[in-house]
């Protein structure tokens, strides 16, 4: 209806311009495609729709040539004024002045036009005299579309209603339907009553639930109140406007089809309100069965309890109930399987004629990983096991039995009759992750084209140390051999940069956008400098005062990291301009930054034999990245250095045989964080580094706290950590506050990706490392405790963890609150798992001794008591498969506390544990 009378609307505005436009016309003699385009440059669409009602077909083809060049010049300029003028009326006469309905389907709904288009209604009046089977064609083909085309769904419904063709159900249309029969605040009225009036309500609910992404819509569109579309939904399919069974095998089947929480989260509530009979339930209990297997948790949940319901009510015969019972207790939710178990105990306290078939079932959950679970299972079995006479049934619950922890197993032994396990000691085998090898840097690509091939993927998905280091030294190869041919070669990719626009956005010139913004914080930035400066979108008076006075002081923690990256690739841009160079002296020879000293010589010697001008900060870069572990290498590198008779050489020679000096360290705290202040290295900020790289050489503090910082992006730290591949602990000291912030501050991904570059990286682990890695084990977020534990393992793997040192960090931080108990025992668990256990256990020796000992003397309210029963859990089960044995500090005084509680049970079992020499499972 409302576009209907924006139509007539459109329509009558047309009018009331048909006679001045054809007047203007007739009176100057303009071509009639000329005063179209005219009028589309102007944007004067109402004028643009009279033109086009007083054509004939063939003159609007006619005119389509000239709105197509229109169209590819104001691409160019899509940002200026002009273009954001002329795009509607454009939208709307290219549509117009089409006949194949594919051609007017791809101008719709085209990309560059897609910001500024007609209204609906001026559409549908230019095309709203077209055939009908070719109207049907041209919505057709825009339904097919992306839903993220932004094809408005008016202009959709608008053609299906004027073409009387099958309403579509495609992603688009069911999308845009959604959000348009959701839009009370548009248009007025209850949600059911906007339903309720619409013609093709069961093909579109339908198409409801088998489209990708609804589900998300439908919770956020108009909420869950009375006006919600559950609540609409449920109500019309109580009116009889919607078919019962067919909503209700519609939500089952799409619960059964899974996906996302939040997509089944409003299938699931509509399920729910349709309030199914004991009938219904009766005849899906296939369904149930496997929803409770397979499902999300909250499915899972509903499946759970509709299936107890019908056992409790004498509907579902135990073997089925058995057959659930095997599969939920499969499930990682301890939620679910403790749920699952005390169904089975009202089950059997009602009908013991049941235990034979369903204590097998519940024996199942003997295997499980938690072993409280265990606990409860073997209580429930020992309870009933009176029940069952058949010899057969007891001895498989008997087997089962063999899979408990020692200490129920040995409970098991007395009451269920289970096997003793067998005495002999059992050595573990550790299993830690292979230490992965040195990756080689390619060499540079070796033609142009591969060079733009490796610049454009970089620019598009971003790259690591290696593919960003190959395309810069590509570029600087191929500037210098052949300039003509790069700046061939990489056209298409300069084409799609902003900076490469005939016409900037006002205030947004590329070299007044370097100039002022000196911060490179990712490879992206950096690239784009270099090639805006190939192009001549940087001037040269820029590159040289940037080069001369030094990129500014940002201020913060990261400035001494920031700085030397940025340094070396405004120098390079500036020789570019200037001076191209053959090469890069500080390429690397291994994807962790690692350049070999033998490399670096003959580098040398190539530049003092073509009289190359070194550049200073690539040079100083080199040095910092040289290899110096392999003493023999070195030496041997350092004398060939020395004969070159240059001062760089010298300059090589002099770091090969100089011994490398440490910090001082010292610890601090701030706020609830345990941070490391670095000393001066001396040979790092010594007068002949330029002055950006002396910064790394300065005294570092990370307790800095500034309310700015640039330095957001979290893939230019692995560059970072480049610029000193042997020197791990001056970039984790500075890089120490960011990491914290995943379990201070809750953050997601904030430095926790580095962690394992950190452990990756060729020099040894210290102070700030470890500490690094003990905030990312307590991490808010799975996918950054992930990483930290990736990082546990490969410093294991390579002999350079201290476990002492990191259980010692981890006991201080959880005392401090800042590791929760609960997220570092999911991390430990995750690790142990792998085969890690000695580790793990080694690590958590020197943790819990601290946090046992605050319980002691605090109680329940220590920040550590919340979560340590899980810590223990996960100590005892690394204790019994390693056999580690002796005494806990303070662990018998929580053992002998009173109750059940999981902390009491877990230290218990931990005691017997390190008491006990392991024995064959």
């Amino acid at each position: 209806m409302t576009a209907t009378v924006t139509v007539t609307a459109a329509g009558a505005a047309a009018t009331a311009a048909t006679a001045t436009a054809t007047a203007t016309a007739t009176a100057t003699g303009t071509d009639t495609a000329a005063l179209l385009v005219e009028s589309v440059r102007a944007g004067r669409t109402a004028e643009v729709v009279s033109l086009l009602d007083g054509m004939t077909d063939t003159e609007r083809r006619a005119c389509f040539p000239e709105l197509k060049a229109l169209r590819q010049e104001l691409r160019t300029e899509r940002w200026s004024a002009e273009s954001r003028r002329a795009h509607p009326a454009l939208h709307a006469a290219g549509a117009a002045c089409q006949t194949g309905a594919a051609a007017v389907a791809n101008w719709l709904a085209a990309v560059d036009l897609r910001w500024s288009q007609a209204s609906p209604a001026v559409l549908l009046h230019v095309l709203g005299d077209r055939d009908a089977g070719w109207l049907a064609d041209v919505v057709a083909r825009l339904a097919q579309r992306p839903a993220t085309s932004n094809v408005s769904y008016e202009l959709m419904a608008g053609l299906v209603r004027l073409s009387g063709c099958p309403v579509p159900t495609t992603e688009a249309y069911v999308q845009g339907w959604l959000l348009h029969i959701g839009g009370g605040w548009q248009r007025g009225g209850t949600l059911c009553d906007r339903l309720r009036r619409d013609p093709h309500l069961a093909e579109m609910v339908a198409a409801l639930f088998r489209t990708e992404g609804v589900g998300a819509r439908l919770g956020w569109v108009s909420g869950d109140g009375p006006d919600g579309w559950t609540s609409a939904l449920a109500e019309l399919t109580a009116e009889g406007a919607l078919d019962r069974r067919t909503m209700v095998d519609a939500c089952v089947a799409r619960l059964l089809r899974g996906g996302a929480p939040t997509e089944l989260r409003v299938f699931l509530r509509l399920l729910q309100a349709l309030s199914l009979t004991l009938d219904e339930e009766r005849r899906r209990t296939a369904d149930w069965t496997a929803l409770a297997s397979d499902a999300v948790p909250a499915v899972a949940s509903h499946a759970q309890s509709v299936l107890g319901a019908l056992a409790l009510a004498g509907a579902l015969p135990p073997r089925q109930l058995a057959e659930v019972t095997e599969a939920v207790l499969f499930r990682t939710e301890k939620k679910l399987v403790r749920a699952q178990l005390v169904l089975l105990g009202r089950v059997l306290a009602r009908d013991g004629a049941t235990a034979t078939v369903l204590l097998p079932a519940a024996a199942q959950a003997f295997g499980h990983e938690d072993s409280d679970v265990q606990d409860r299972a073997l209580k429930l079995v020992e309870r009933h096991l009176g029940k069952v006479t058949a010899p057969e049934v007891r001895e498989e619950v008997a087997q089962a039995a063999e899979q408990l922890v020692p200490a129920l197993r040995s409970r098991a032994v007395r009451t269920l009759g289970a096997a003793p396990a067998d005495a002999r000691p059992v050595a573990h085998e550790e299993v830690l992750p292979a230490v992965p090898e040195r990756v080689r840097l390619a060499p540079a690509p070796a033609t142009a084209v591969e060079v733009a091939e490796e610049v454009s993927a970089l620019l598009a998905s971003g790259g690591d140390v290696s593919g960003f280091e190959r395309a810069l030294d590509g570029l600087v190869r191929h500037a210098h051999r052949d300039r003509e041919a790069l700046l061939d070669a990489l056209e298409p990719v300069v084409a799609r940069r902003w900076w490469a626009e005939r016409e900037q956005r006002p205030g947004h010139l590329s070299d007044d956008f370097f100039a002022r913004r000196h911060e490179l914080f990712d490879a992206a930035r950096a690239l784009d400098l270099l090639l805006a400066t190939l192009y001549g979108k940087v001037r040269t008076d820029t590159l040289h005062r940037v080069v001369r006075d030094g990129v500014p002081n940002s201020g913060c923690v990261h400035n001494s990291l920031a700085r030397p990256f940025e340094a070396r690739v405004w120098e390079v841009a500036h020789r570019l301009r200037t001076d191209p160079l053959p090469f890069l002296l500080a390429t690397p020879t291994w994807g962790t930054g690692l350049l070999e000293p033998g490399e670096l010589v003959d580098r040398l010697d190539a530049c003092r034999r073509a009289g190359v001008r070194v550049a200073a900060v690539d040079f100083g870069q080199a040095l910092l990245r040289v290899c110096r572990g392999d003493r023999t290498a070195a030496v041997a590198a350092a004398e060939r250095a020395a004969a070159l008779g240059t001062g760089e050489g010298a300059r090589l020679a002099r770091l090969l045989t100089g011994e490398r000096t440490a910090p001082v360290t010292t610890r601090r705290t701030a706020d609830a964080r345990i941070l490391v202040e670095l000393g001066e290295v001396p040979e790092l900020g010594a007068e002949e580094f330029p002055a950006a790289l002396r910064l790394l050489g300065r005294p570092a503090s990370p307790s800095v706290d500034r309310w700015y910082c640039s330095h957001w992006s979290d893939a230019i730290r692995q560059h970072w950590l480049a610029l000193l591949p042997e020197r791990p602990e001056l970039v984790a000291a500075r890089l120490l506050r960011d990491v914290s912030r995943v379990a201070v501050d809750d953050q997601r991904g904030a430095a926790a990706a580095v962690l394992p570059h950190l452990a990756d990286a060729d020099g040894e682990a210290g102070e700030s490392v470890h500490l690094c890695v003990a905030y990312g084990l307590g991490a808010r977020h799975a996918e950054d405790r992930l990483a930290a534990v990736d990082a546990l393992l490969m410093l294991a793997a390579r002999g350079r963890l201290e476990p002492d040192r990191l259980g010692a960090d981890l006991g201080q931080l959880v005392r401090r609150g800042t590791v929760k108990p609960v997220r570092l025992a999911d991390a430990v668990r995750t690790a142990a798992a792998t085969g890690a256990r000695a580790t793990v256990w080694a690590v958590l020796r020197q943790v819990l001794p601290v946090l046992l000992a605050d319980l002691a003397t605090g109680g329940a309210t220590t920040p550590s008591a919340r979560g340590l029963g899980e810590l223990l859990t996960v100590a005892a089960e690394c204790a019994e498969r390693t056999g580690a044995q002796g005494e806990l500090p303070h662990l018998s005084g929580v053992a002998d506390q009173r109750g059940t509680s999981r902390l009491v049970t877990q230290a218990r079992r931990l005691r017997e544990a390190l008491a006990t020499a392991p024995a064959a499972a």
